[in-house]
């Protein structure tokens, strides 16, 4: 089961993912469309998506990021 992201709760897992990374410009945005997850950005450029999934009482989160081969350096 799916639910909506809380403002303090993105504000805590947007903390959480530059940490992580070790980069302040990782930034999470809220879709208007959908509220089950949210944008991530780095440095403006949208990168992936998080997905909230709650079920039974447990909270967990899912980081999506598509990598399209056109936009990977040229092979060897």
């Amino acid at each position: 089961m799916s639910s909506t992201f809380s403002k303090p709760e993105t504000d805590r897992l947007q903390k959480y993912m530059q940490d992580k990374f070790a980069n302040p410009k990782i930034a999470l945005v809220q879709r208007k469309e959908a509220k089950d997850s949210v944008e991530v950005t780095l440095g403006g450029e949208f990168i992936g998506v998080i997905y909230k999934d709650e079920d039974d009482g447990e909270v967990s989160y899912d980081f999506n990021m598509a990598i399209l081969a056109m936009d990977l350096p040229a092979g060897t």
